[in-house]
């Protein structure tokens, strides 16, 4: 247990967390909407700082980030809690874990920052992820690790549901080199139905990130009936074209899980012309993902259209990418490379 960030006290003991824009006020011996952040006696305390349900070694393109690294390893660490409460949760046993079982303490196996760098050094990481659930609800052993890890070499990453305040993507941006944001939907009936959130937090820290220098690419899980619509899909690929057309957009398959496990799968009819639907409308780069299609994973010079990387779900196949640049046309391919190590943005 370690005394929270980003949090004001109130008048009765009450304190006001800044985490997130959530934005709770939370009552002495109350949590707020994420569950793991406590306030005990008028001082507010994160639950879950180092205690780890999950330490994985996966491949980067699994974040999804398929301009960041490509072909290495990400040393990916998770807590418990989640401040989303979505209908449709891959990892809803942890994401949801102190509302199902709130009277429970916080399981995990604890850590120190010291200890998850020495282990993503040890697997030969060239990254540390925060992921699996939402990273800003540990954010303070997550910052932490960030800290160590950059001054040892590694990089570090978030998948996240972009739901943080700004003032917290203002302090975590200097030590954050790439992060995947989920933009679900894009409607607030969307958000506030299946999310219990808002959409408008969300735009804003995609675009903010980007402007702060962090490796931005975007994820939307396209749910049958849902989001899938054409008009839909399209707002959100001009949304992202109007901060960079250079910004990856995956488009990812559903599959029932959690509390919609009646809606049925999404068509890998409905990811193509996803994906034709954000080339389209001024994305470089639409991607395909959760199925198996090799053009949806294949990564294009977007001057030439040579074939530079090929995937096979999470595998390079091949990479062709020479100093950061189309090998026929020089073209420069937006992202960060290794090799010498490099950031290519417009």
């Amino acid at each position: 247990m370690k005394e929270a960030m980003f949090y004001e006290k109130l008048t009765e003991n009450r304190v006001k967390c800044l985490l997130c824009n959530h934005h709770c006020v939370i009552k002495p011996n109350g949590r707020g909407i994420c569950g793991v952040r406590e306030n005990q006696g008028g001082t507010l305390y994160s639950l879950v700082y180092g205690r780890l349900v999950s330490a994985n070694l996966d491949p980067i393109e699994k974040k999804p980030l398929f301009h960041f690294l490509p072909g290495t390893t990400s040393f990916s660490i998770a807590t418990v809690g989640c401040n989303f409460q979505c209908a449709h949760c891959q990892n809803w046993q942890i994401s949801q874990f102190p509302h199902l079982f709130p009277q429970k303490e916080m399981p995990g196996d604890t850590f120190s920052p010291e200890e998850v760098v020495q282990n993503a050094l040890a697997a030969g990481a060239s990254s540390i992820s925060y992921t699996y659930v939402e990273p800003t609800i540990f954010y303070e052993f997550a910052y932490d690790c960030a800290v160590l890890a950059r001054q040892k070499g590694l990089k570090n990453v978030f998948v996240s549901n972009g739901y943080m305040s700004e003032a917290v993507t203002r302090h975590i941006a200097p030590v954050l080199d790439a992060i995947n944001i989920d933009i679900k939907g894009f409607t607030e009936g969307f958000y506030h139905e299946v999310c219990k959130a808002r959409l408008q937090p969300v735009l804003e820290n995609v675009k903010l990130f980007h402007e702060l220098g962090v490796w931005v690419e975007v994820t939307t899980l396209i749910i049958p009936g849902k989001n899938d619509s054409p008009s839909e899909l399209e707002a959100i690929a001009q949304f992202i074209a109007g901060i960079s057309p250079n910004m990856p957009w995956h488009v990812s398959a559903f599959y029932p899980a959690y509390k919609m496990l009646d809606t049925p799968s999404t068509k890998a009819s409905t990811l193509v012309q996803a994906r034709e639907i954000g080339l389209k409308n001024g994305l470089n780069f639409v991607y395909v993902g959760n199925i198996l299609n090799e053009e949806g994973e294949t990564t294009r010079c977007p001057h030439c259209k040579t074939v530079l990387i090929r995937r096979m779900g999470y595998k390079i196949i091949q990479n062709l990418i020479q100093d950061g640049k189309c090998p026929q046309c020089k073209t420069p391919v937006p992202g960060v490379y290794l090799a010498p190590l490099q950031t290519l943005r417009k």
